[in-house]
């Protein structure tokens, strides 16, 4: 049927669907009311997609509450992959490539590799590659329908594609029912929250007007007798302009008189919906019966074997069903037209009835394989409806197992808390859950943390460990140490360290053993916070040979990499790199900890980092982003750390073409803070290209800043050196004084922010000296002061007042830097203190034989060490650091320090002085030299004597001398007159 009237709706997905063609990704949102033609609309498109060429996957969701994890994921995939289907070989080969994505297939099977803590940041990964590889083809249009009855992973998954989709050839595309969004609903918080990204739109499908219903009314009647006027304006009214219903009435019509009016029906919507089904054979209406209670989608074999009819009869009764258009074909089975018939048909079963239905259903589903994909969350589905407790009880422990092996956790924890309800009404329920109650609990509170819920699996786990039989050791050490890890996700520090010494208590005199080695482990990283009783590092050095004495490899990489971190902050031990080397092989070997290998990977390359070797760095940087990228980890909290470390890496080594690669892949538009984190660090060099993506990043932070400490430090400092380049100096202050004021104020990173600071106070003093407001030097004296104060006093003393000895060479370079610009405040250009600055950014390898050092750094000290040069009538070194930074400037295009060290030159004399007509020229200019042309440009910005010799580094009767020299060779007698003749001749 021909779409009657959407033009603007149709005319919305075309064009993002066209955006997607030319690798802008994007998302639409297709809301309406039941019936008000949602997937009419969205059909339209999919034929218009597949005549484009363009790749076509379309799932759907099922009202079975949310018992089948990524459900819609696996229908899309599943249908797309069958022979015949246009995408079926590209699709295929691209779940043969990502086993995680093959199992959610029914032909799938469990993947024993599968690691589950990060399943579902795997399956996430992969979900993105596989779109991404398909796109590379050809344009991909992925529709996912019926939202409203999505589980919570699958809301999990569509938020994370709206996220993350920015360059994909992809045009994802979700419809849900507007009307079924309750204030409760766990779909609408979603819908608000991604209809808030600028790559989302959503596209509301209203009822038909009037004139759009005649048309519909028009096209259904082709071939018949058309309707009245009046036939057609009751059918709008009663219908409210929803196209099903109008239909629904439209059809009841046809059996009714020939005036072509439509009969009296009931109001009740149900009663007519029903009607079409009342014109079937009984056999007809049994088989949509058993789909009614079937659910999603029914097969022949399925329809046969519940109805009780033979092949012959089931196929003829099916063809009737089909031609009065109440299932329509879908795949290898067949689907209800529209839900409402199934949800009408459904609620018209008789109690014993459909009783008897789901247990039919759920014999056939217990006959089936074990582990076959879905059938465990169907049986427990079937099971519960037909009162069969103990087959709902064993079915759901099964399908939680399943979920949490699909990287469905919410999923997971809702089938193990129906398990757990049932468990006093079922026999024996221990030899069914392969487990005790105990056990089950301390697996749903697991899973409540790996879906994002640390404070319901702190609830859950508190609670077991006053119920645990005291005599269970190892398992009261269990709950205790994973209650440890997810009192610390939440920042109950001090009972998180209790509670690990708790668990490792437990088991003290007893032989080594995982658990013991894993409570260690704990209980170490608790330490590395607050150490009151100094344990540290002797503690995690018994654990790490507990953990190696009882084969826990996994264990003993976390507390390598904990013993590593330890040693570096506090001993100035070069060995932690190895540390870090040996947890990542052990991980490596374990194969059973993927945080753990991610951890050691990632503090292997920042280690390498803050040593200088920048080169080792890099290489470890890059096997670290492959490791995280083949296990399907890209958007884990390693998986960011890792590519944004790459990037840092680039950044520092002057490889900038390749780290603005990399940015651009980062979102600029952004709504959460751990979106808001990836982007900032786009910042470090879009501020020094000076590029205006930089403003727009910043105002897109902005708002997110308080709402998350490392991202306030982060953007809050590179929002001060943004400022600074701009010459805004009281904002620059003000970004740094906001984040010195957290709980960031006393970590390493403040020294870099403090260096920023006494920047922008050496500007705002130098300002005021100019402006003779002794009171406002005086302030920024003070706040000078405060800034180095704090930066010394993060490099003297730990957090846990023993003294520091080791924050990497950048940190000792930021020190030096912070010294010198508290010397400039007072007015003083200290040579040496830039010349220490300057060489700590070279990490010691001025040749550049480990990297070549903090490039841009460097560049930025050699700024003011020229210009100290040149304060102290050293031109030559002056000049030889002054064309060194420009040439790094004018390589990595940064732009801000260009225009600086240009400014320097023509103030200084060194180098180029751009701007400057040469001695000779003719004109009233002609008489003067190079020096007095200088000087009559800053007597036309209306500085006075004692300014001029600030900005060019000479004393103030110097500047007078010039000033008289100038107006006597221009033959005028005033500033101002000598000011007139500079604009006209074009000086300025």
């Amino acid at each position: 049927m021909v779409l009657i009237g959407r033009t603007a709706e149709r005319a919305e997905l075309a064009a993002a669907l066209a955006r997607a063609t030319t690798g802008r990704a994007g998302v639409v949102l297709v809301s309406g009311d039941a019936g008000v033609g949602k997937t009419h609309l969205v059909s339209e498109l999919i034929h218009a997609a597949r005549d484009e060429g363009c790749a076509v996957l379309v799932g759907q969701c099922a009202e079975l509450g949310e018992s089948m994890p990524y459900l819609p994921l696996a229908d899309a995939l599943w249908t797309a992959a069958q022979p015949g289907a246009p995408e079926a070989d590209a699709v295929r080969a691209a779940l043969d490539a990502r086993p995680v994505l093959r199992q959610l297939l029914p032909d799938g099977g469990p993947d024993p590799g599968a690691a589950a803590e990060l399943a579902q940041q795997q399956l996430f990964g992969a979900v993105l590659g596989l779109l991404g590889e398909l796109g590379h083809e050809r344009p991909v249009l992925l529709v996912l329908e019926d939202l409203h009855w999505a589980d919570q992973s699958t809301r999990h998954l569509l938020t994370f594609l709206c996220r993350v989709l920015q360059r994909e050839r992809v045009c994802l595309v979700g419809t849900y029912r507007s009307d079924d969004l309750h204030r409760r609903h766990p779909l609408r918080p979603v819908v608000a929250e991604l209809l808030r990204l600028p790559n989302v739109t959503g596209v509301m499908v209203a009822p038909f007007g009037p004139g759009e219903t005649a048309a519909y009314l028009a096209e259904l009647s082709r071939g018949s007798a058309p309707m009245t006027a009046a036939a057609v304006e009751r059918v709008h009214r009663r219908s409210e302009g929803n196209p099903f219903y109008a239909a629904e009435l439209y059809s009841a019509r046809l059996d009714g008189p020939a005036t072509g009016e439509p009969t009296e029906l009931p109001s009740a919507l149900a009663d007519l919906l029903l009607s079409r089904m009342e014109r079937l054979s009984d056999a007809g209406q049994r088989v949509v019966r058993v789909a009614a209670v079937a659910g999603r989608r029914i097969d022949d074999e399925l329809a046969r074997r519940v109805s009780g009819l033979d092949e012959a009869a089931v196929g003829e009764a099916l063809r009737e069903v089909v031609s009065h258009q109440l299932l329509v074909p879908s795949g290898t089975g067949y689907t209800f037209r529209h839900a409402l018939l199934r949800e009408a048909v459904y609620a018209d079963l008789l109690p014993g009835e459909r009783t008897r239905l789901h247990a039919d259903f759920a014999r056939l589903l217990a006959a089936r394989p074990e582990g076959t994909r879905g059938v465990a969350a169907e049986l427990a589905h079937h099971s519960l409806a037909a009162h069969d407790l103990p087959a709902a009880f064993a079915a759901s422990v099964r399908a939680g197992d399943e979920a949490g092996r699909l990287g469905a956790p919410a999923e997971a924890v809702e089938h193990y808390e129906r398990a757990l309800e049932l468990w006093d009404a079922v026999p024996d329920p221990e030899a069914a859950a392969g487990t005790d109650r105990v056990r089950l609990s301390l697996t749903a509170g697991k899973e409540s943390a790996r879906a994002g819920e640390p404070r319901r699996a702190v609830h859950r786990l508190r609670r077991l460990a006053e119920v645990a039989d005291p005599a269970d050791r190892r398992l009261g050490s269990q709950i205790r140490e994973h209650l440890a890890t997810y009192l610390g996700d939440i920042d109950e520090d001090d009972e998180a360290r209790r509670t690990a010494r708790e668990a490792v208590a437990m088991l003290a005199g007893e032989p080594p053993s995982a658990e013991r080695a894993w409570g260690m482990a704990t209980y170490a990283r608790s330490l590395l916070y607050r150490d009151p009783d100094h344990e540290m590092p002797e503690y995690a050095e018994k654990g790490v040979t507990e953990a190696r004495a009882a084969g826990a490899l996994g264990a003993e990489a976390a507390l390598l990499v904990t013993l590593g971190i330890w040693r570096e902050s506090r001993e100035a031990d070069a060995g932690g790199v190895e540390l870090f080397a040996r947890a990542r092989d052990l991980a490596d070997t374990a194969g059973d900890s993927p945080i753990a290998a991610g951890r050691a990977r990632f503090h292997h390359a920042r280690a390498k980092l803050d040593r200088g070797d920048l080169v080792g760095a890099a290489v470890a940087a890059d096997e670290g982003v492959r490791f995280v990228l083949a296990e399907g980890l890209r958007w884990s909290a390693y998986g960011i750390v890792m590519l944004s470390l790459r990037y840092l890496i680039h950044y520092t080594t002057g490889e900038w073409a390749e780290a603005a690669r990399l940015a651009d892949e980062l979102p600029v538009r952004v709504v959460r803070p751990v979106e808001g984190e990836s982007s900032a660090y786009a910042l470090f060099v879009e501020v020094a290209l000076g590029s205006p993506r930089a403003g727009e990043r910043l105002r897109w932070i902005e708002p997110l800043r308080e709402q998350d400490l490392f991202l306030n430090y982060l953007a809050g400092g590179l929002a001060a050196e943004h400022a600074l380049w701009r010459g805004d100096l009281v904002s620059a202050a003000k970004d740094v004084d906001n984040v010195l004021g957290t709980a960031y104020g006393e970590t390493d990173g403040a020294i870099r922010l403090a260096a920023t600071g006494l920047w922008a106070q050496a500007e705002l003093a130098a300002r005021a000296r100019v402006a003779g407001d002794a009171a406002a030097e005086r302030a920024a004296v003070a706040a000078a002061d405060q800034l180095l104060d704090l930066a010394r006093t993060v490099v003297a003393v730990h957090t846990d007042g023993r003294p520091r000895a080791w924050i990497g060479l950048e940190g000792h370079a930021w020190l030096a830097r912070a010294e010198a610009e508290r010397l400039r405040v007072d007015g003083v250009h200290d040579v040496e203190l830039w010349r220490r600055a300057t060489d700590l950014f070279t990490y010691g390898d001025p040749a550049g034989d480990s990297g070549g050092g903090f490039v841009y750094e460097v560049a930025r000290s050699r700024w003011r060490l020229a210009e100290a040069l040149a304060e102290t009538g050293d031109r030559d070194a002056a000049e030889a650091e002054w064309r060194a930074a420009v040439e790094v400037a004018e390589r990595l295009g940064a732009r801000p320090l260009l225009d600086a060290l240009r400014d320097l030159g023509a103030r200084a004399r060194i180098g180029a002085a751009p701007g400057l007509r040469r001695n000779g020229d003719s004109g009233p200019l002609g008489a003067l030299t190079g020096r007095e042309r200088e000087v009559l440009r800053l007597v036309a910005d209306g500085l006075g004597n004692k300014d001029i010799a600030a900005e060019l580094f000479i004393s103030p009767k110097t500047a007078s001398v010039h000033v008289s020299n100038i107006l006597a060779k221009l033959g005028v007698a005033t500033r101002t007159q000598a000011a007139a003749v500079a604009h006209r001749e074009g000086l300025r």
